[in-house]
């Protein structure tokens, strides 16, 4: 349904008539989370109440939010260059009170860009360039819950989907043979802290910058979190990239690509068990590992390029909690690497390889065993396992060139 709201307002000794189109939300399958313009934008307002925050509007994470200290009040999203903008798309949080009336404004000159009544949703207005944007809650109930204050230019907001349950067979496709090939970047997204992925998250083939200040310090935040059942795909990540990405449960990584690994290029951290993907992408530019296992459960790496770095794998030899864990390795292509997989054969760890290429790494070895060890000691590098318990792989599964 879409209804017109005429405006008037005066700015210097003109007054000015403008109108704007209020559209419900529906699912827009075209729609990528990279057009989200607020993601890795500035955030301020009037006032927060205790516990919520400006920044949470623009965090890609409607399981947080921002209130007013009161039942009427406004949160903005900024730049630190002009930006154009046409649409706005507000999300709110369950328990807070209805909005009653709303304006939404280009807080460079004070122009009103659009209004209305009852609780908006997706809001579409003429382009305006402009530095700094904001959501005003003229009256209220009581004081709502803003989850999310996202901004697009050309309209559309990102479709979301809830957490679901860990997959339990691969996802399908992206696992074509790589070749090392490098894709090329559909645009650029600044970003100044985490993006915490929940449901599906598009990135359009778009390279996100930049996080961290590159170096192997593991204290540095990730530049995506991924919530548990997660999917992440069609992302390029700068440098620095910070500490990479987290899944903090099972989740899927898709034709993601690492201009430089940094730190790690992710690190898998669920204890609940079940099975995260790594499908399709690359990395390079690594010093030591690329994918760290810190939580159980298995890792299935597939159709995926590595040059230049330590390990594809790690499960990891001196976390502060112990796990079995599992790697399933297929149809990979590594270049310029010095172990495939590194596994701890005392916690009971598998590594399944098949289908590897390795070039220019004569030496490279494909199973590492390691003792594992207790938090603030080093593992015991045992050697190399082929066709064992632990290490599933032949020479046959490997191809030197």
């Amino acid at each position: 349904m879409k209804r017109s709201v005429a405006l008037r307002w005066t700015a210097g000794a003109a007054t000015m008539i403008a109108s704007a189109a209020i559209v419900v939300a529906l699912p827009a399958p075209q729609a990528m989370a990279a057009d989200n313009l607020s993601l890795g934008a500035g955030a301020d307002g009037s006032s927060k109440a205790s516990g919520t925050s400006y920044g949470n509007v623009r965090d890609g994470n409607t399981g947080t939010y921002w209130s007013p200290a009161g039942s009427t009040g406004y949160v903005s999203v900024k730049w630190s260059s002009a930006t154009t903008v046409s649409s706005a798309v507000v999300k709110q949080a369950s328990g807070g009170g209805s909005i009653n009336s709303w304006r939404v404004l280009n807080a460079d000159s004070g122009a009103v860009l659009a209004s209305g009544s009852g609780s908006p949703s997706t809001i579409s207005f003429g382009s305006a360039s402009l530095k700094k944007l904001t959501f005003e809650i003229v009256s209220a109930s009581a004081a709502p819950r803003i989850a999310e204050l996202e901004t697009y230019n050309g309209g559309g907001s990102t479709p979301t989907t809830s957490p679901t349950a860990s997959p339990t067979t691969s996802p399908g496709g992206g696992t074509g043979t790589p070749t090392g090939a490098w894709p090329s970047s559909a645009g650029s997204v600044s970003i100044s802290g985490t993006i915490n992925v929940s449901g599906t998250y598009d990135g359009g083939m778009k390279t996100f910058c930049c996080i961290g200040d590159g170096s192997q310090n593991e204290s540095q935040d990730p530049m995506f979190s991924i919530a548990n059942g997660g999917t992440l795909q069609n992302v390029i990540i700068g440098s620095p990239a910070g500490d990479g990405v987290h899944c903090e449960g099972t989740c899927t990584i898709k034709n993601v690509w690492w201009n430089d690994i940094g730190e790690d290029a992710a690190t898998f951290k669920g204890t609940g068990g079940g099975t995260s993907y790594v499908i399709g992408g690359g990395a390079r530019s690594g010093s030591d590992k690329t994918f760290q296992h810190n939580g159980n459960g298995t890792v299935s790496i597939s159709g995926f390029y590595l040059s230049g770095s330590g390990k594809l794998y790690r499960g990891c030899g001196n976390c502060t909690n112990s796990y079995q864990r599992n790697v399933k390795i297929d149809n990979v292509l590594l270049n310029d690497i010095d172990m495939v997989a590194g596994i701890n054969t005392n916690w009971g760890d598998t590594a399944t390889i098949t289908r590897v290429t390795i070039t220019n790494s004569s030496s490279a070895v494909v199973c590492g065993q390691y003792k594992g060890v207790p938090k603030g000691s080093e593992p015991t590098y045992l050697g190399a396992g082929w066709n064992n318990a632990n290490c599933k792989v032949t020479q046959s599964d490997v191809t030197y060139k």
